[in-house]
């Protein structure tokens, strides 16, 4: 079994996507205004409507209400995310850090709330774990 999405559920699908999308550079499918999907090559990032809760179970989840969960993302270089995050006017939660298992972390909140890892190995150790 593999990992295929992750959703996050939101009451302004746009703002949410608009977020994702300059984050990660993708440009989402957007087929209705109560879905998109920004596909990342290994896992996508799926973003629904409150409104889309009721078709799974009414009150299953609720739209920026995730205190649990960091949305993570690798690339080749964290300090030019977090320029880019910073100028937006992204939270910063913790600035480009060395991780004791190797990886350099910054960490932002969404403008839902949502924590985001957005991460690049740094030790030899940590880049063989992401090697394909």
């Amino acid at each position: 079994m593999n990992l295929a999405s992750i959703r996050l559920i939101t009451d302004d699908v746009a703002r949410l996507v608009d977020f994702y999308e300059h984050l990660t550079g993708i440009t989402a499918d957007r087929p209705n205004e109560d879905f998109a999907e920004l596909r990342t090559g290994t896992a996508n990032l799926a973003i629904g409507s409150a409104r889309t809760v009721g078709l799974i179970a009414p009150g299953a989840a609720r739209a920026a209400d995730n205190h649990s969960v960091l949305v993570e993302f690798l690339t080749d270089d964290v300090d030019r995310v977090h320029r880019d995050l910073a100028a937006l006017g992204a939270e910063v939660v913790m600035a480009p850090t060395t991780m004791p298992w190797g990886n350099r972390s910054l960490v932002v909140r969404d403008p839902d709330g949502t924590l985001v890892n957005v991460f690049s190995p740094a030790t030899a150790e940590a880049a063989a774990r992401f090697a394909r």
